[in-house]
């Protein structure tokens, strides 16, 4: 196999891909409707094409099965058979090997042929009884598709294996690994999804059998390539592959001690955080990689053995490849695929291995796309032409310019009148030349910009769909998984797509696999009833899933329902209550659409228990967060004893992006516009102080403001005028408002990622190009939300300036107290940093001049004759023209409940009288209101 031609292999594993995935999902549909003849042949011609193509590139083994299966369903489409569930499951066995094909690379087929020889075997009489119709051999157990890449199956009639197959083990550690769920952060990455699941495995595997740890490694192997972890995803398989290869026959003594040593190694992944991970995986990856190479090296022979003269076909004899597929193997219809798993982490490197993604494109897009390319090269050919006409009209107007000059210094000469007007008419004619010439040459500028404006609309839209990829290219697993765990929890449930052609991007189709599977988990464990509570209650005894996709308003609308029992609000409600999230009251009050919003919260979950399906804690918060990291939204509504749908939303693409751009310090930003709620201009008198935090009210709720400047990390620029511009972001912990220089409007921007060697560059995602040629940076709107948090609580925040650019008398400060010597104390203070201040002697004194002049800010005692400070701040807030003059109390009462009562009626800040003597009194005057000037 080393010498077959790489781009032909890889069409090969298109091939294999299409047509596995064709065959998965038509025999579940088979099974739903077994005498239809029509849904057989497809699956029949799906068989006959892998044979072919098997034969091309050699693979014998491959050339069997297919050949074996494709007998088997001819009987089942001429009717001679019927096949039945048990028939069902085999081939779905058989297809899932042959699926491993799509994962190989020249270099790794003989060892796919080693690992599923024996797998083959043990198909290929149960086949070929089933093409005869007679009773079926003992079919072969389960091969294990974990989605929505299935690992190349393990052998099903296990060989001997090698006996002292395994070295010396490595000194090693015993790390312990925690019983308990881990503490998840409130926002889940996969990272901490990956390191629950690797726990929960870990345990299970350390009080089981090595024999029996099969599943438990398939577990961590596909949660490991969800993260893309190549070394664990390594490790897992060539253990996995080793203890399937070894089966009920034993295997090595020193199998459980190079188990024990990869548990231990991997233990070390779960008190990691995201950033520990990726250290953690820098260090463990040479043991892992010696652990998949000693598990690999001990599986080769344990296969070998039991394949003797065993890789011949069996009675059925391989066909010669049809003249119809050779023709579309080398026709050049598709572009290959990325490596699947195998190929990338078998530890093989393969011969022609792609330097980068490669994504497939149909011919008809490509041949259009060449013609778009060559109208877009005839156009740029026309510049030259039209530049060689304007260095014509620039010649003109020289000559123009000679002629007013010679009329000017001929009227300066005084030249008679005749001549004079001779020059002058001369020169009008010229003017005239000149600018018929323009208008020419303007009439046909425009004329090209139309036509531009068009070819690169038509090229931007080829290329826009060329990235699409049709909806049920991402989903061809799901409905097998609703199949097989609706089996395994004793139900009954069925998929049901539409939407399959709706055209999607497909990085969204791509990020949407890990919340549908979850959604459709979900819909299956918690939603579709068990059998017998479904015929009671009147209902089909088969649940129904229905999994929805299609275009609306200029977005991807998909929705996920179920027809179950739908959401039951009482134990939600019993649930938030105990787990301590809302009083039992404001629960009880809560509407539907409320309560339902609980269910997107980190680590919470109705299950009872935790199982294999439900009751981690690690749920719908991860879906609500992958949807919105590209810009979607998700709700979810439900219907009792009718169902429950949750409702997505996301762009249509995420290449390019309707964008609102900002001035923040002189530089652009763009902020993509479906996570905007609304841009403000907020007047600076309106802009209200609270201790450290300014905000403003917006339809009655009070949402603070963060400086845009202070989370870019840019010079802060004070902008001109009596507004402030205010971008309005929210997400599930709250409102904030984002204070910007000024909006630019919005565009269209095509998105360029950020170069991989600048590692996470906070608050930002990724970069483009303005109308203007300009760079612009996108702002990763989740992370930016995450910093303002940030910043309000720990009370980090720089103040907006409230006065507009250009005033710079000085602020001005009323002082009420009834103490001479605390009043001199503070107008000194403040006269040394450069306010204005003026005092008044008790509280009547203070409410009588605050209302009759203008201050920034007011400082009050309590105790007071005549008005005490509660008195004269509560008469403060009551007056619609002085509510909003910020107030710092300064009081000898130093108890929490003085300064809770203090906040309480409306002072900005609390302080006690010995804050003099640490700068405490200036810093909350400088916070609420800035410096003097």
């Amino acid at each position: 196999m080393t010498g077959i031609d790489a781009g032909l292999f890889d069409l090969f594993r298109e091939e294999v891909r299409t047509h596995t995935d064709t065959m998965s999902r038509g025999l579940l549909d088979v099974e739903g409707d077994p005498g239809n003849p029509t849904r057989i042949e497809p699956l029949m011609r799906g068989a006959h094409s892998i044979k072919g193509a098997c034969r091309i590139v050699g693979i014998d083994l491959g050339v069997r099965l297919a050949h074996v299966m494709e007998d088997a369903l001819v009987a089942a489409q001429n009717g001679q058979i019927r096949l039945t569930a048990a028939d069902i499951d085999t081939l779905l066995r058989g297809s899932d090997v042959l699926r491993g094909l799509a994962d190989l690379s020249p270099s790794t087929v003989s060892s796919w042929a080693v690992t599923n020889a024996a797998a083959v075997e043990a198909l290929d009489p149960v086949f070929v009884a089933m093409a005869a119709g007679k009773p079926r051999p003992q079919a072969a157990p389960p091969v294990a598709q974990p989605s929505p890449n299935p690992p190349a199956p393990a052998a099903v009639v296990p060989p001997p294996p090698a006996r002292n197959a395994f070295p010396q083990v490595p000194q090693f550690t015993r790390t312990a690994v925690p019983t308990a769920p881990l503490q998840m952060p409130a926002n889940y990455s996969m990272t901490d999804m990956f390191r629950e699941e690797l726990r929960s495995n870990l345990l299970v595997l350390d009080a089981t059998k090595p024999e029996e740890a099969t599943e438990c490694l398939q577990q961590i192997r596909g949660a490991a390539r969800l993260i893309k972890c190549q070394p664990v995803d390594r490790v897992a398989a060539a253990v996995s592959a080793y203890f399937a290869a070894a089966g009920d026959r034993g295997v090595d003594p020193g199998a459980s001690e190079w188990l024990a040593y990869a548990a231990a190694t991997l233990a070390g992944a779960i008190g990691t955080d995201d950033d520990g991970f990726a250290a953690w995986v820098a260090e463990a990856t040479p043991a892992l990689t010696e652990i998949a190479e000693v598990f690999d090296r001990a599986a080769a022979p344990a296969a070998a053995a039991s394949t003797s003269a065993d890789l011949q076909p069996s009675t059925h004899v391989a066909e010669p490849a049809p003249a119809a597929l050779a023709v579309q193997l080398a026709a050049p219809v598709a572009a290959p695929a990325a490596p699947g798993p195998t190929e990338a982490y078998s530890g093989h490197r393969p011969e022609a291995a792609p330097a980068e993604a490669v994504v497939r494109v149909t011919a008809q897009s490509l041949n259009r796309l060449m013609g778009l390319a060559g109208e877009s090269l005839v156009q740029a050919r026309w510049l030259p032409s039209f530049s060689a006409s304007l260095l014509s009209l620039r010649k003109q107007h020289d000559l123009l310019a000679v002629m007013l000059d010679g009329a000017f210094h001929a009227a300066a000469a005084g030249t008679d009148t005749a001549e004079l007007g001779r020059m002058i008419a001369e020169a009008r004619r010229q003017a005239g030349v000149c600018r018929a010439s323009l208008n020419d040459k303007a009439a046909d500028f425009d004329d090209h910009a139309a036509r531009g404006e068009d070819l690169n609309t038509r090229l931007y839209r080829e290329v826009i769909v060329s990235r699409m990829r049709p909806f049920g290219d991402g989903v061809h697993g799901l409905p097998r998984m609703v199949r097989d765990m609706s089996r395994t929890l004793g139900k009954e449930a069925k998929l049901v797509v539409e939407g399959e052609k709706t055209e999607v991007d497909r990085d969204i189709l791509e990020k949407l696999e890990s919340p549908l599977s979850h959604l459709i988990r979900n819909a299956v464990d918690h939603g579709v009833e068990p059998t017998e509570a479904r015929v009671a209650a009147g209902k089909p005894a088969a649940g129904t899933i229905r999994l929805e996709a299609r275009h609306r308003a200029g977005m991807l609308q998909v929705t996920v329902s179920d027809d179950g029992g739908g959401v039951n609000l009482d134990k939600l409600r019993k649930k938030i209550v105990d787990r301590g999230l809302s009083a039992a009251e404001v629960v009880r009050q809560m509407q539907e659409p409320e309560l339902l919003e609980f269910l997107f919260l980190p680590g919470f979950s109705t299950a009872a228990a935790v199982t294999e399906f439900s009751g981690r804690g690690v749920g719908l918060d991860v879906v609500q967060d992958t949807i919105r990291r590209v810009g979607g939204s998700v709700r979810v509504t439900s219907q009792p004893g009718r169902g429950t749908t949750f409702h997505l939303q996301l762009p249509l693409t995420l290449s390019v992006i309707r964008a609102v751009v900002v001035n923040a310090a002189g530089e652009p930003y763009a902020f993509p516009h479906n996570r905007i709620d609304r841009l403000l201009r907020v007047p600076r008198a309106a802009v209200k102080s609270l201790e450290h935090r300014q905000f403003v009210t917006v339809d009655g709720q009070n949402v603070g403001l963060v400086v845009a400047t202070q989370l870019l990390d840019l010079p802060a620029t004070p902008s001109p005028g009596e507004e402030l511009a205010v971008v309005l972001l929210s997400d599930a912990t709250g409102t904030y408002g984002l204070v910007v220089d000024s909006f630019r409007g919005e565009q269209d921007l095509v998105v360029r990622t950020l170069d991989p060697r600048l590692g996470k560059v906070p608050n930002l995602s990724a970069a483009a190009i303005l109308d203007d040629g300009s760079p612009v940076l996108i702002v990763d709107v989740e992370d930016l939300l995450r910093s303002m948090d940030q910043y309000i609580q720990t009370g980090a925040l720089s103040r907006c300036d409230t006065r507009p650019l250009g005033r710079t008398q000085k602020k001005r400060v009323l002082i009420v107290d009834d103490s001479i010597t605390v009043r001199e104390v503070e107008r000194q203070l403040l006269v040394n940093k450069g306010y204005e201040v003026v005092v008044a002697v008790d509280g009547m004194d203070g409410w009588n001049k605050v209302r009759a002049d203008q201050f920034d800010l007011m400082v009050s005692d309590i105790d007071m004759p005549r008005m005490s400070g509660l008195q004269l701040v509560t008469a403060l807030r009551s007056d619609a023209k002085l509510r909003d003059l910020p107030v710092v109390i300064v009081s000898y009462k130093e108890r929490e409940e003085d300064r809770a009562r203090g906040l309480e009626v409306g002072a900005n800040c609390y302080l006690t009288k010995s804050s003099f003597h640490d700068n405490r009194f200036i810093e909350a005057v400088e916070d609420l209101i800035g410096p003097a000037v």
